[in-house]
């Protein structure tokens, strides 16, 4: 189970086909000891690329995931972190639901300060924001990067429109260039990734580091009888996420899938994570897990890579 390594786009920076995110489980469910565990099966598999936010359990997260680091004592050349800016965690006019210059130069101080580092690898504007104009944004990002805080920045979610007109300006203005969009992508949320961001691909070397690889749990077919109490769809504030889960057709094209995962002596997480890192326009598919065991069993994915023939991926696109 050799990990592999890939450019995040047209940059020269190398990250974990999979990596580890810490969305939702962090703070909700993980902390301390568990979360450290959880960092280091990862990190010992090869995984180089840990993804966060500013606004992941309200800044927690962050705070989790750097202290966990700082006991693993681990050299920072050795791994890959990200924030993500945009809903702020901050009660205050200006620090809330903006991509503007004030908002994101303390956003980064404050994310720096929680993970307790020097700089981020990579930083996100986690969403668009239509009331702050792109130029200001752009110069933002670039200023951060160019006072050594970050040494990368990208979207996450952004239209492919928006997209270029940031990479457009920071090419007019000799700016840094966004480099890498974070978009959902899985076998039922697939238009962003293959259609809508085609033409970025070549023309400015879009990465892409890519979330919800298993639809929030749905592709693991655990929510095929209903919703199990220790999941993330039983959790207090993710009422939303059950409706989706539970979805009767949803649900049969999962168990259709699970007759191709039985064939290849795979589970269905490991099959549909394998399914994402097979797009050659993903840099990274970043999993979650709230035990060292699902770390194991979602790197268990490298191994069906190899599986998924021509023959194999057709039958997949023929159920989703």
């Amino acid at each position: 189970m050799e990990m592999q390594y890939r450019h995040l786009g047209r940059s020269g920076l190398q990250v974990s086909v999979l990596s580890f995110g810490s969305w939702v489980s962090f703070g909700p469910q993980l902390a301390g000891s568990s979360a450290r565990d959880c960092l280091a099966a990862a990190h010992d598999a090869g995984v180089n690329f840990f993804d966060n936010a500013e606004v992941y359990a309200g800044g927690r997260s962050e705070t989790i995931m750097g202290e966990a680091i700082a006991e693993l004592g681990w050299p920072r050349q050795s791994y890959v972190i990200s924030s993500k800016f945009f809903w702020g965690i901050e009660e205050s006019v200006n620090m809330r639901n903006t991509l503007n210059c004030k908002y994101l130069l303390h956003a980064v101080d404050g994310s720096l300060r929680r993970l307790g580092l020097d700089f981020l690898d990579l930083i996100f504007c986690h969403r668009p924001d239509p009331d702050t104009p792109i130029e200001e944004t752009v110069r933002a990002m670039h200023d951060i990067i160019s006072s050594g805080r970050a040494l990368y920045w990208g979207t996450s979610e952004w239209s492919a429109t928006a997209i270029l007109e940031a990479w457009e300006i920071a090419d007019r203005h000799h700016l840094h260039k966004p480099v890498m969009e974070q978009p959902q992508y899985n076998l039922f949320e697939r238009d962003k990734v293959e259609r809508e961001f085609a033409p970025l691909y070549d023309r400015i070397g879009l990465g892409l580091t890519t979330w919800s690889p298993l639809a929030s749990g749905l592709l693991t077919g655990k929510y095929s009888e209903g919703v199990p109490s220790d999941s993330r769809a039983a959790l207090p504030g993710y009422g939303w996420l059950k409706e989706d889960v539970t979805n009767t057709d949803a649900n049969r094209r999962v168990r259709e899938l699970g007759v191709i995962a039985r064939e290849l002596g795979t589970s269905l997480a490991q099959l549909s994570l394998a399914w994402c890192a097979s797009n050659p326009h993903v840099s990274t598919v970043i999993t979650g897990a709230s035990r060292v065991e699902q770390v194991r069993e979602n790197l268990g994915a490298l191994d069906v890579l190899d599986k998924l023939t021509p023959d194999i991926l057709a039958r997949i696109d023929a159920i989703f």
